[in-house]
């Protein structure tokens, strides 16, 4: 499948400590522990010999011991050492199931297969922004559904009345969707928010810039008109457990230095928990990429997500 060469946020960095942590991705078993030099090292969670599971070992002096019978692997995945056979070397062929690991936006990503490089977010190294991650948050739906609502406009009015719009306001602007080097850019997104941001106190007009640099992250900035220089990037980022469950993350870069982390993360646990039970109530909890329900042009850009899904291959969450 092409989701197992794409990179997928699995935990929160500071989730693994000193014991092993299991993580489901694409409904498969993982386990994550940290070696000798504090690397996040990924295996499948199963032992090569009687397939227990690595995730109830204990990680001692830089590798990972397996619960059942005590055969120790090391960083890459190798047999080091088998207590029962003291002097057994472990042949080449005795090693757990490695995968690539990487940390970044203060989450521990994990790439099943392939070579791809670790994706870049957008403001993550810009200083003049705060960084901030909020989450994770278990939901009942695919992977897909999660971005196509983090895309849409036309329901902030009615899901965030009062927070991204109002009733009086539904009417939707005219906006541009195109192809960009990593996926999708849709520009000139436009809506009126009587709190667009945690230290909004009036309403006023934002303008939004939706990019989606990967099948399940997705990025907007927004620009309020009224707040000169301030910006915020708010990255999702999802990570496909199952076939209709996800695990999701928001990744904040904004210019707000006066709110607490309590503050900004309370105000975007609101926006998405309005959100949650309207995405679980879907049906189906699989995104359809053609036929099935009904469009207006109102839904540019979910169209346009759902052709970027098929064009690279998606099949995990949709229909």
């Amino acid at each position: 499948m092409k989701e197992h060469l794409l990179w997928h946020p699995v935990c929160g960095a500071d989730e693994l400590k000193g014991a092993p942590l299991p993580v489901r991705l694409l409904e498969r078993e993982l386990v994550l522990w940290r070696d000798a030099a504090g690397q996040a090292r990924a295996f499948t969670d199963r032992c090569p010999h009687r397939g227990a599971r690595l995730s109830l070992g204990r990680v001692q002096q830089g590798v990972l011991e397996c619960p059942y019978h005590g055969w120790q692997f090391d960083a890459g995945g190798q047999c080091v050492k088998v207590p029962a056979l003291p002097a057994f070397q472990p042949p080449a062929g005795h090693k757990a199931c490695t995968h690539a690991v990487a940390e970044q936006a203060g989450l521990l990503w994990v790439r099943l297969d392939g070579d791809a490089p670790v994706p870049s977010l957008d403001g993550e190294h810009d200083a003049r922004l705060r960084k901030l991650t909020v989450g994770p948050y278990d939901v009942a739906s695919s992977a897909p559904r999660i971005v196509e609502n983090f895309l849409d406009l036309s329901h902030f009015g009615l899901v965030h009345e009062g927070w991204l719009g109002d009733r009086a306001h539904l009417a939707q602007h005219d906006y541009r969707v195109e192809a960009s080097a990593a996926g999708l850019l849709a520009t000139g997104c436009k809506a009126w928010q009587p709190r667009s941001n945690r230290l909004s106190s009036v309403g006023s007009e934002v303008e939004y810039t939706y990019a989606v640099t990967a099948p399940y992250t997705a990025v907007l900035t927004k620009l309020p008109a009224q707040q000169g220089g301030y910006r915020d990037v708010i990255s999702l980022l999802v990570c496909p457990t199952e076939l209709e469950r996800s695990r999701v993350w928001f990744r904040l870069a904004v210019t707000d230095f006066d709110s607490t982390d309590d503050e900004l993360r309370a105000f975007q646990h609101t926006i998405f928990t309005q959100d949650q039970p309207v995405l679980e109530s879907q049906t189906p909890r699989r995104l359809p990429l053609s036929g099935g329900e009904l469009h207006s042009a109102a839904d540019r850009l979910s169209a346009a997500y759902c052709r970027y899904l098929r064009e690279q291959g998606i099949t995990f969450g949709v229909c």
